[in-house]
This record gives C-alpha cells, sequence and structure tokens, in this order.
C-alpha cells in the first residue's frame, strides 16, 4: 500500500505538469469563431441568476401539472430545469473566461 502512495503523487504531477504546459499554449492560439463570439456577448448582457429563477419556475410549474394529473406535461416542463441551469453556467462561464474578460481587459 506504500509503495502505491509514493507512485502516486509523481504520476499525478507528470500528468498536472503536462496539462499545464499544453493548456497555457492552446489559450493564446484559440480563437472563438463568429457566431461563437456573437452567442457569447450575447449572454455575457443577461443576468445569471435569471436562469436560477427560470430553472426553480420549471420546477414549479412541473409540480404544478403534476398535482394537476397532466403528467405527460410535467414531465415535459421538468425537463426543461437542467436546461436553465446549464445555460446558466455557460453564462457565468462567458462572463469569468468569455470574451467578455477580454473586453475588460482591453478597456483597462
Amino acid at each position: 500500500m506504500s509503495t502505491a502512495s509514493t507512485m502516486s503523487p509523481s504520476r499525478h504531477s507528470g500528468m498536472q505538469q503536462g496539462s499545464m504546459s499544453g493548456q497555457s499554449g492552446s489559450q493564446q492560439d484559440h480563437t472563438e469563431g463568429t457566431v461563437a463570439r456573437l452567442i457569447e456577448e450575447q449572454t455575457a448582457k443577461v443576468p445569471s441568476d435569471l436562469f436560477l429563477w427560470a430553472a426553480l419556475g420549471s420546477i414549479g410549474a412541473s409540480m404544478f401539472l403534476q398535482i394537476s394529473g397532466k403528467q405527460h406535461e410535467s414531465l415535459f416542463v421538468g425537463q426543461w430545469a437542467p436546461t436553465f441551469l446549464i445555460l446558466g453556467l455557460y453564462n457565468k462561464l462567458v462572463k469569468v473566461a468569455g470574451s467578455d474578460q477580454q473586453t475588460h481587459q482591453g478597456n483597462r
């Protein structure tokens, strides 16, 4: 067991060093396409909490439809919640690391 634990850190540090060096080069070489840049510009304008409220709203509407006996509609509306949450994550990523970040750095 001690052999596995002593081998594990060196193996992990090697992977981290390799991924870190490859990561910095790919970020400098990577440019977004026109469509992605346009989507990021529009997405950055939307408040992040809007997506959370939309997800909670779809969960509430799904519960109401379920209680009303409309099972198919309830399942349909209930499946919107993960989509809203993923869109919220994308929104946050754009604000933190997307073209919005590059715009703010250019204004400084």
